[in-house]
């Protein structure tokens, strides 16, 4: 059977996991892609409590519908390469919980938004809190058997394969590989999608 998914943002909101795990279903869907966005709503999906994530483990099992990768696109209001220090253990420990969270749900798959920043400036410092804050986040999801996936962004910094696998050069981890947005990928005139997907680069 082939796996194809559907991100939650794209399902209709409602309050029951089984209600929305039906929906993935009925539109002949097999896993969901779990949204934890930054909003305050679902980050608190961080934290939820065992018996918050017991419902939705055992809401997939029910329904037949596996949560298969967890998108972590909060770390845009809280990233890896802020230049306020709080504001980057935040994000680190928010790392630390999502992969925690993946566990607990039988996921394997965390999708990293490849912002070093998104609302500050841009900086070679910037880059450097996000490699380095990566890597300790690569090291704990390893740990724990979880892949970290970088995602091709709407954003210069990782707007491409080559760009993804000079991260890769530098931490050195099979738990770390890229996450391809065909969407995004082709948003920039410069990446020849064809060439760069067939060859992994």
């Amino acid at each position: 059977m082939n796996s194809l998914g559907i991100y939650e943002k794209a399902l209709p909101k409602t309050d029951s996991w089984h209600e929305r795990l039906q929906q993935v279903h009925d539109l002949g869907f097999n896993f969901l892609e779990l949204s934890v966005d930054e909003s305050d709503e679902r980050l608190k999906r961080l934290d939820w409590a065992k018996e918050e994530r017991a419902e939705v483990r055992d809401a997939s099992w029910e329904m037949g519908v596996r949560i298969h990768t967890l998108m972590l696109s909060g770390h845009r209001r809280y990233p890896l390469g802020s230049a306020d220090p709080a504001i980057r253990e935040k994000s680190l420990d928010m790392l630390y919980k999502a992969v925690d969270l993946a566990v607990d749900l039988g996921i394997h798959n965390i999708q990293l938004a490849g912002y070093d920043v998104y609302y500050e400036p841009k900086t070679a410092t910037s880059r450097g809190y996000f490699i380095e804050n990566l890597q300790r986040g690569v090291q704990y999801a390893a740990a724990k058997e979880v892949v970290l996936a970088i995602e091709t962004m709407d954003d210069p910094f990782l707007n491409a394969l080559t760009k993804i696998n000079t991260i890769k050069s530098q931490i050195h981890s099979p738990w770390l590989q890229a996450y391809p947005d065909l969407g995004n990928l082709t948003a920039w005139p410069e990446n020849n999608v064809g060439v760069r997907i067939g060859t992994g680069d």
